[in-house]
């Protein structure tokens, strides 16, 4: 302990990163409370220190240690407010588990982010990258934000359209060192339409009737569909999908489909979204693994640390197949975890 604060010295960060690499922060503080946080934040600026926000750590890389303030974000709370009709909005401390939060909603009979049970992290992370699964976009649910505005250190509350959400983005990833979220609202529903256009969900539904599913068995259907293709991080650690799905403009996909007649693609905008799991197997990492790390062999977005590798051998790998990929396809991947730590 270090006054008020839960100050922990040299602290072990294996366990709060969900590719178990070995890690160390010179300093790792326990938040629970926005006094907290601001209190934790004013010891770390006393000593010149950085800090590193911390939720449940599944979309990040050490790369090393952390010569810093780690703030592990622990704000709990959930709750219902504006209870309207079948309309209701679920609020959500920055620390709760997200998919425990999924299936609260789900049992209690409400639809809108049932398609994302089984996202690992924490509800705070939740918007940062605009987290989304089959069909399905954190943005597309979310009212509001409550953060920590590190500028004015105020605390403000930001609509959806001011969150600035795009795939996989959001103002919180543009500018990392502003904000801090404390708190989530989104708006959920009894009676909106489910979204099971997705194709792997509809092949797992097949011919179930969709008027006759509740989002508690839509959620136990993504679950079912994640099991398959995604390895439990618990037991074999991984960051989760490792690549976004390109966009490449409408010509490129034209001279690309040329060469790749099979290529799996999604028109989005004025572009055309290509699936980067796709493109990794085709180039022929699907499987692979070397000595410490590699690639999952049912799902090729996904990076393993499957006999205690270091964050640096995972980031080589990733560099690897990034390389293969321009060389095969001339598309440039883009990492979704953040990296921490000297490369």
């Amino acid at each position: 302990m270090n006054g008020a604060l839960d100050v922990t010295d040299q602290a072990d960060l294996r366990e709060l990163n969900t590719l178990a690499v070995a890690a160390r922060a010179r300093h790792l503080i326990r938040i629970t409370g926005v006094d907290e946080l601001i209190a934790a934040l004013a010891w770390a600026e006393g000593r010149e220190l950085d800090t590193l926000i911390l939720g449940g750590g599944s979309n990040l890389v050490f790369a090393g240690d952390f010569d810093g303030v780690v703030l592990h974000m622990q704000i709990r709370g959930r709750y219902w407010e504006k209870v309207n009709g079948d309309d209701a909005v679920l609020v959500l401390g920055a620390g709760e588990n997200w998919h425990e939060a999924v299936l609260y909603a789900a049992r209690s009979g409400y639809r809108g982010i049932e398609n994302l049970a089984l996202i690992p992290g924490t509800a705070g992370a939740a918007p940062v990258q605009n987290i989304g699964a089959y069909g399905v976009e954190l943005g597309d649910s979310l009212v509001s934000v409550t953060a920590l505005d590190r500028n004015t250190q105020s605390v403000v509350t930001l609509t959806a359209s001011e969150c600035q959400f795009g795939y996989r983005d959001s103002l919180f990833k543009r500018h990392p060192r502003r904000y801090i979220i404390l708190e989530v609202r989104l708006k959920l529903s009894r009676s909106q339409p489910l979204k099971l256009d997705y194709r792997d969900l509809r092949d797992y539904l097949g011919d179930t009737d969709a008027s006759s599913l509740t989002p508690l068995e839509v959620a136990e259907a993504v679950m079912a569909v994640r099991h398959r293709k995604l390895p439990d991080p618990a037991v074999l650690p991984n960051a989760g999908s490792f690549f976004k799905n390109p966009v490449i403009t409408q010509a490129a996909f034209d001279r690309l489909q040329e060469r790749f007649p099979d290529v799996v693609f999604y028109p989005v905008g004025q572009g055309v979204k290509l699936a980067a799991a796709w493109l990794i197997d085709q180039a022929g990492w699907k499987g692979f693994r070397n000595t410490r790390v590699g690639i999952h062999n049912r799902q090729a977005l996904v990076l393993i640390n499957h006999s205690g590798g270091s964050g640096a051998e995972v980031l080589a790998l990733a560099d690897q197949v990034r390389r293969s990929v321009l060389e095969t396809f001339g598309v440039e991947l883009e990492m979704e975890p953040g990296v921490v730590g000297a490369r």
